[in-house]
């Protein structure tokens, strides 16, 4: 049946997912709504008692007594609350199942195709540059946003016809790239959209009844329009050549049934901010639970959809008592979402391509010598410049005189921190991409980053006054321990990229869902984190930058070691092994190395630059292929990158500032996007 499809091409892996567990109904779905549903009225109940005598429950459904506070908070705030839980968690279950199965992938969801990113992105750019669109209706700007998303990730996919696997990679492109765009936006006006920041991560609070009487018909809309395409969507399911053998026309039907999907999402959105995960669990779980058919689960789905969302709020509420407000439910179903993806990728019957580095048609340069004394000349020259140029209150202007004494002593040691963290990166992404035969391996993109981040999240929470060694530790931990759960998860599909970035999807999620809810709890800590996320080196002291550069130094004094194993590594296990090496204990002194320098550089720069992915292609494609000269190219375009995004985050818009590191991302992300684009 068309339903039954898993993997691109229609064909379902045996083993995949779980045989039905009935010959027509799906009693597992059934049986955990029953489940879920008991959960969350027990749930709902405990909260509603905390709040309000059972004695006055029904006085509280009807016109409450404005003179007793309890009566008007329940009717307008907790019943409205429970309500729009309810109705978003179905609308993302429906959702999930349309994407699922109009782009025919297992995975696809709001959050993997980049449509919540985008709607998301589109109501924050329009709060700060044209709060007047919003008198149209915010659901237009949340349409528009993810329409432009969904543009372009069919656009990075198109070459490839829509398979499932790239859709969700260039997805994941667009979604880091948009949320780069909001970290930005957010940095540089925070006095305007610090609460939409709050809000974004999926917060469920209401005042009144406002916002599920705008919410209810404009999801029925989409609703009923899915509904009356069934037959459409189903056959969709098939192979492109038989769907046109029974007359469909499959772009009419494609973009209709995304359209849909997409204006479910963005109302979602524009209503309550980004709920993490939801339409990709609840489209899961109702086909695991043995909904074969779409109209099965399109059913199925919305209902598993809402009473997940209803448990997961009231499971927030019961937990936070009074706070529950404040804590986003988004970023707590991320929390859930994450590790379920996680348990997904080895399950699914994905098609796996694993490209060689070798076998890349590249340029090969015969005097590397010349380009990488060029690539030293230029980072000389930038490393001046940065040092020595700037704007001031009468213009821009060379630091001479007087000035040599003082302007240099307050930049050099950003500078440095910049460029030891740059080369770091960029050493670390071509021992990956060396190790694995990945060229779109790197710390950022495979979740990397974000272990070293979430390593020292732990030990600011975990430690009182924890020093720099002390962060160094925890988050070189944190880097490694995502590196195993990443290469893991890659190692029955011989480390295919789709495979790894999938797992760095999921990590980066649950690191970020993580950060939310520490935002969120208004802890100082926590706050003091939202500018190092952002690659900000403005606080980087003298000692700071002593010590990263001296970390740096030690690592690159090891480098060498490794030289020799990385220029054979991309010729396979097989042909390693022959050679008389170690390939376990090779392959582990790597990660090591690997986990050692993204946690330093990490430190310094945040989780997300993408200097890890771009460094080394820059260094491939300046015709440097050997293991040597690539690391010494991609070490000094590395640091160039690096330097060049702090002096630019400093002097772009003076005299505020951009941190660096978000300089560096809106610089990686459109070179994401071109690699996606020629794979």
């Amino acid at each position: 049946m068309a339903d039954d499809t898993v993997a691109q091409g229609g064909r379902r892996a045996s083993g995949t997912w779980p045989r039905r567990l009935s010959a027509g109904q799906p009693l597992g779905a059934i049986l955990l709504c029953i489940v879920l549903s008991a959960a969350a009225t027990a749930a709902t109940l405990s909260n509603l008692a905390v709040q309000l005598p059972p004695a006055l429950w029904l006085d509280a459904l009807g016109t409450p007594d404005v003179a007793d506070m309890r009566l008007v908070l329940v009717h307008y705030a907790f019943l409205p609350r429970l309500a729009i839980s309810l109705l978003c968690g179905a609308a993302l279950g429906l959702a999930g199942t349309v994407l699922q199965q109009v782009l025919r992938n297992p995975l696809a969801s709001p959050e993997t195709v980049g449509v919540s990113a985008g709607a998301h992105l589109a109501l924050a750019l329009a709060t700060l540059a044209a709060p007047s669109l919003l008198a149209f209706g915010r659901e237009w700007v949340a349409l528009a946003g993810a329409f432009v998303a969904i543009a372009a990730v069919v656009a990075l996919s198109w070459h490839k016809r829509l398979s499932p696997l790239s859709v969700v990679l260039a997805g994941l492109a667009v979604s880091l790239y948009a949320g780069a765009i909001g970290a930005a936006l957010i940095v540089l006006r925070h006095e305007w959209l610090a609460s939409l920041f709050i809000w974004g991560a999926g917060s469920l609070g209401q005042q009144d009844w406002t916002t599920m009487l705008w919410l209810l018909p404009r999801l029925a809309a989409a609703a009923v329009a899915i509904g009356l395409m069934v037959r459409p969507l189903t056959l969709l399911g098939l192979e492109d050549e038989r769907a046109r053998s029974l007359g469909l026309p499959l772009g009419v039907y494609r973009v209709a049934g995304l359209g849909a999907a997409v204006a479910l999402i963005a109302f979602v959105v524009a209503a309550v901010g980004v709920i993490g995960f939801v339409g990709l669990a609840a489209a899961t779980l109702a086909r695991i639970g043995g909904a074969r058919r779409l109209g099965q689960r399109l059913l199925m789905a919305p209902l598993v959809g809402a009473v997940l969302l209803w448990a997961a709020d009231q499971a927030v509420q019961l937990a936070t008592g009074p706070q529950g407000d404040l804590l986003p439910t988004g970023a707590i179903t991320a929390l859930l979402g994450a590790p379920l993806l996680l348990w997904l990728l080895p399950r699914l019957a994905l098609a796996s391509e694993a490209p060689a580095l070798t076998a890349e048609h590249l340029p090969r340069s015969h005097r590397p010598g010349l380009v990488l004394a060029a690539l030293g000349l230029s980072l000389v020259v930038l490393v001046g410049l940065a040092l020595l140029l700037g704007p001031g209150p009468h213009g821009w202007s060379f630091a001479v005189g007087d000035q040599l004494q003082s302007l240099p002593s307050w930049r050099w040691p950003r500078v440095t921190a910049a460029l030891s963290a740059g080369a770091m990166l960029a050493l670390a992404g071509l021992m990956m991409q060396r190790l694995t035969g990945n060229p779109m391996a790197s710390p950022e993109v495979l979740g990397i980053s974000a272990g070293a981040a979430l390593g020292m999240v732990l030990a600011l929470f975990l430690v009182s006054d924890p020093g720099r060694p002390v962060q160094t530790a925890a988050a070189t931990a944190g880097a490694f321990a995502a590196l195993l759960v990443t290469l893991t998860l890659g190692r029955r599909a011989a480390y295919a990229p789709e495979r790894l970035l999938l797992a760095g999807v999921a990590l980066t999620a649950l690191f970020d869902a993580l950060i939310l809810v520490l935002t969120a709890t208004g802890d100082p800590r926590a706050m003091l984190l939202l500018n190092w996320l952002t690659g900000s080196t403005y606080g980087v002291d003298v000692g700071s930058a002593l010590l990263t550069s001296a970390i740096a130094l030690c690592l690159f004094l090891l480098a060498p070691a490794f030289i020799r194993w990385l220029d054979m590594l991309p010729l396979g296990a097989p042909a390693v092994q022959s050679l008389g090496i170690d390939l376990r204990k090779t392959r582990l002194l790597v990660l090591l190395m690997v986990a050692a320098l993204t946690a330093a550089s990490t430190l310094i720069v945040g989780p997300l630059t993408f200097i890890g992915l771009m460094a080394p292609h820059l260094a491939r494609r300046l015709g440097l292929a050997r293991a040597l000269p690539q690391a010494l190219g991609a070490v000094l375009a590395g640091a160039l990158i690096m330097v060049a995004a702090d002096w630019i985050g400093r002097t772009a818009i003076f005299p505020r500032q951009i941190p660096a590191g978000l300089v560096a991302t809106l610089i990686g992300g459109p070179v994401l996007m071109w690699l996606l684009r020629r794979r």
